[in-house]
Parts: C-alpha cells; structure tokens; sequence
C-alpha cells in the first residue's frame, strides 16, 4: 500500500476525531490527551507499523520545531482567553508560582537528577528546568474559558496567566545548563553573559517586543478607520499572523520570543478588551493548537510504545513520582502560604502542574545547542513523567474542577442568603460596552 496514501487517510481520521472527541469524552473522566498517546500506542504496535515509531534523540531538530511551534500557538491562546488584566496587585498568586514556587521546583528537580539518576550539573539542571513549566498545550483544561465567557475564578485565571508566563522564564534556567556544558568544554567564563544576556535582555526584549507588537497590531485590528481595521475581516486565522511576527521579531533582536508570544496577547487584549472579534482569533488558535496536539501526542504515543522512549528502572520510576506528587505540590503549596485564599483552592492549584510538550521542547532545545551525558535517559525520564501527568491530571480534572465550581457556588448561594449588601453605582462610562463589529 502507498504509504504516502495511508498516511493522507490516517490525517483526514485524525482531523475527524480532532472535532469529534472533545464532545465525546466532555462528561467523562478521561481526556483528549490521554485517547491520543493511547491511539499512538496502539498504531504504533500494528503488525505493519513496529520499527518506524520514532525517538525524538534521533530527531532533534525536527522536535524542536514541531513542540515550539505548538507551543507558540498555546501561548497565544492563553493570552487571548484571559478578559482580566494580568495587574501585580491582582495576580500575586501567580506572581509566587513564578517568582517562588519555579526556581525551587528547578532546584529540587536538579538535586534529585544528581542523587538519583547519576547526572552532572549541567544535565540536572536542563532536565529540572524543561521539567518545571506548567504546559500550556495540555493545561487548557484547568484554564479559563473563551473570551468573554466570564469563567475566570482565581483557580483557572492564576493557572492560566502561569501557564502563559512559566514557559518564557523557564528559558534562562534551560540556558544556565547550555552555559556550564559549554563551560566544561571551553574553560570559558559564562557567568556574566548568561546573567546580561540569557536573563536581563532576553527577558527584557521578549517583554518589551510582545507588548509593542501586541499594542501595535491591536490599533491595526480595532483603532483604524472601518474599511481598513483587522477586525472587519471576521478571520480567525490573523491571530496566526499575530503568533508567528511576534515570536518572529522577538527572535531577531534575541529575545525570549514564548514571552512575547503571550505578552503580545495580552497587549492585543488591552486595546479593545471586550470585542467580539476576540473569540474568532481565539477559536482559530483553539482549533489548529488542538490539531497539532493530536498529531503530537499520536507521535508520543508511539515512541512510548515502540520507539524506545519508555525508560522502567527503579531510579526514574522514582524520579516521576516524587515530581509529580512531591515536588510540585508542596513547593506549589509554600509558595502560596500567607495568601487569603481557600486550602482546596490552593491544593488544585499547586496539583495541577501539567508537564507536556513544553517539556520536549525544552530538552531537544538543549540538547541541540550543547553535549549532555545521558541524552536516552533524559528522554525517558521525560516521557515517563509526561506520561503520568498526562494519565492523572486527565483523569482528575473533570471532577476536580466540578467540586471547585460546586464550592463556589455553594459559597455565592450563602453569600446570597445573607441579605443585599449596599452597593454604589457604578459610572454609567464604566457600564459601557466596546463589542461593536
């Protein structure tokens, strides 16, 4: 049979079950992902198929591209979804997950990569910091809903805005282990370029890029006069357009372009916050970062199942264990503690540290720019760890989500009981609504 054949009819099923399966499997306790990288099993292990399931160490360069780009259209997802301001003072629970609760995971995650699996410095630290991101691709989820919808408790928006932002400040920590596996090769100094360069201007330049960009195609899409603006166009494929120059431009001038991605989303946001354009730019990039996260995790599913990815001794099954019910929980946990919010909110925001494709991308992007010792084991500590969040997360957060959703409303139902409280009138200016065409 033409392989070129079976592949185009494979495509058009997958297309299909991409549009399919999330009404399906809405009102059950299993996920998209985890149908996927089952499906990507069972392909992969058909009589004809065994033998071509590929490891993503053999393909480095071709991983890289394929998780950042899905990456990039997650990130610009994030951001669109989000109807609130990302403001310091509101948002100080995310503030602590990235300025707290990330470096510590990396830490612990590097000093267990040495106790336990054996590795140098350089290679503990790439692991621990591909590993630490929450997954902006498979976290959608746990995230708030479209633009506009209102969904936006403190549980999904602050699991949202770290989702969006983690990925971004997760690449100097992936840069620091490419410095000190350069460094032990070169003898060279690198503490001052990757403090200036890899942590002051990157970040500088993928904030300041993405706002700009952001603040500059928003004026083209709702501030020009009405034949010209973006808006009037009604396609939902500009906010490709918008992922692509964003992460494009901020590349150039070396900068960090995944934060410039989901800071460009936000300063789009900003211009025109509740135009209804917002949900077909939004429901595009829905669409197409859900497609691409099929074929993905199709893949993943494969090279678990016979692509030799799949890593069982004792050393890594115990690594993914305390990462995933240790680590990120409690450090999740401290880093919230002192904060007026309620213990189950906190406890679901500290369990759902989705690991993902983030995480592949980050490792091939290491491995690609330096020489670690152990590339098989990294991968497979990796997959068993995206394997697991996968199948727990799935599984849980349906149910999860709907106890959060039930206390709230529990909580609005007593609030209500109370009694009216009074409350000043807002100015009719405040009132206003800005979802014109």
């Amino acid at each position: 049979m033409n392989a070129y054949i079976l592949v185009l009819a494979g495509f058009g099923a997958l297309v299909l079950l991409t549009a399919w399966l999330p009404m399906l499997l809405k009102e059950l306790p299993l996920s998209l992902p985890i149908f996927c990288v089952g499906l990507g099993a069972v392909i992969f292990s058909l009589p004809p198929v065994p033998g071509i399931a590929p490891h993503p160490q053999e393909h480095l360069a071709i991983t890289e591209r394929l998780t950042e780009f899905i990456v990039i259209i997650a990130l610009m997802g994030a951001g669109l979804k989000l109807d609130r301001p990302l403001a310091w003072a509101s948002c100080m629970l995310t503030w602590r997950l990235l300025g707290i609760a990330m470096p510590l995971t990396i830490a612990a995650l590097a000093i267990l990569g040495h106790t336990l699996l054996g590795l140098g410095a350089a290679t503990a630290i790439l692991l621990a910091a591909s590993l630490a991101p929450t997954d902006p691709v498979l976290a959608s989820d746990v995230q708030v809903g479209p633009p506009g919808e209102g969904m936006e408790d403190e549980v999904r928006f602050t699991l949202t805005s770290e989702a969006g932002l983690n990925d971004g400040l997760a690449f100097p920590f992936v840069n620091l282990a490419v410095a000190l596996a350069l460094a032990s090769q070169s003898g060279e100094p690198w503490l001052l370029h990757w403090l200036s360069v890899d942590v002051i201007w990157k970040l500088g330049a993928g904030v300041a890029m993405g706002w700009v960009v952001g603040r500059i195609l928003g004026w083209l899409t709702f501030r020009l006069p009405n034949r010209a603006k973006l808006s009037r166009t009604g396609d939902g494929f500009v906010a490709l357009g918008i992922t692509c120059l964003a992460y494009g431009l901020t590349e150039m001038v070396h900068g960090y372009g995944f934060l410039a991605v989901f800071v460009a989303a936000l300063g789009l946001r900003s211009v025109e916050r509740n135009h209804e354009y917002h949900e077909k730019l939004h429901d595009f990039v829905e669409q197409l970062e859900r497609l691409l996260m099929m074929v993905l995790l199709v893949i993943f599913g494969g090279a678990l199942a016979e692509g030799g990815l799949l890593i069982l001794n004792w050393q890594v099954v115990l690594y993914a264990i305390l990462a995933i019910f240790l680590v990120r929980p409690l450090i999740g946990w401290i880093s919230l503690l002192g904060r007026d919010q309620k213990w189950d909110e906190k406890a679901v925001i500290s369990f759902f540290g989705i690991r993902g494709l983030g995480s592949a991308y980050y490792l091939a992007y290491g491995l690609n720019h330096a020489s670690f010792e152990e590339p098989h084991l990294l991968w497979g500590t990796m997959g068993l760890i995206v394997l697991i969040s996968i199948v727990l997360h799935g599984t849980t957060v349906t149910p999860i989500m709907r106890y959060l959703d039930r206390q709230r409303q529990k909580g609005g139902d007593a609030a209500d009981a109370a009694g009216p409280t009074h409350v000043e009138p807002a100015p009719a200016s405040a009132l206003s609504s800005h979802r014109t065409g």
